[in-house]
């Protein structure tokens, strides 16, 4: 059975405005290499993962492809264009994937802002993929999560010790999140509501199953996310450099 992972950074986004550069998020450097670039190399660097495809933004293929080759992510199987949404692109890499390997693959899907998961989660998700089917990365919610349809009423508190947050990655067969796709863009063709694999794969009323994933696991949306990630890329660095006792998790 192959394992892919399905590395998706296919828009533009609402860039930095961090005084650097005018590039995609996806492509800021920390300590001078790419945010992707730190995603792909922790698929790269695990022995467990065959195979990567990269879903980018049009503007950006040809300098995605560059990337790939100057930090030598070898695993690299195939680059596409990403679409409209994220989803869209996605479902453009699964194709391609679709297209040279068999249903029965495991796919972790993954975003290329999110560069700090563990080798640990990486193998999770593989593993329960398999015996159970599919694997979403979540984690304990700390903080009360508030339900409000006006923003201004809170309409329902559910108990925080039910609650998590849904990370990445995700990980499914590859025949049956395609399913799941196929399905959906027949339905709802724009994706709408569809903020992850998860609630897609949802739309066929199957379960799915949690593992636990790390709290390091942030997504660079904002300029403070930006800062969090140097200060825990640098930390373990130096844990690795100067063999520090713990780490973050």
């Amino acid at each position: 059975m192959t394992n892919i992972a399905i590395i998706f950074a296919g828009g533009v986004g609402q860039r930095l405005s961090n005084g650097e550069n005018s590039l995609p998020k996806q492509f800021l450097k920390i300590n001078d290499k790419p945010i992707i670039i730190h995603t792909l190399e922790l698929f790269e660097e695990h022995d467990m993962i065959d195979k990567i495809y990269i879903a980018i933004h049009p503007d950006y293929y040809d300098y995605m492809q560059d990337l790939v080759k100057h930090y030598y992510i070898t695993k690299t199987a195939g680059i596409v264009k990403g679409g409209a949404t994220g989803q869209d692109s996605i479902y453009n890499a699964l194709k391609l994937a679709q297209s040279e390997n068999n249903d029965d693959s495991i796919v972790l899907i993954h975003d290329g802002v999110r560069p700090n998961i563990t080798r640990d989660v990486i193998s999770e998700n593989i593993n329960c993929a398999k015996t159970k089917g599919n694997a979403i990365t979540c984690t304990s919610c700390f903080e009360t999560i508030l339900v409000s349809e006006n923003g201004i009423n809170p309409e329902h508190v559910p108990y925080r010790k039910h609650t998590y947050a849904a990370q990445a990655p995700q990980s499914f067969h590859l025949g049956e999140i395609i399913k799941a796709h196929e399905y959906t863009r027949k339905t709802n063709p724009q994706y709408t509501d569809i903020v992850d694999s998860c609630t897609l794969f949802k739309t066929l009323n199957k379960p799915t199953y949690m593992i636990k994933g790390n709290r390091g696991n942030i997504k660079i949306t904002t300029i403070e996310d930006l800062y969090i990630l140097r200060a825990l890329i640098r930390y373990k660095e130096d844990v690795e450099a100067f063999g520090l006792v713990g780490g973050i998790s």
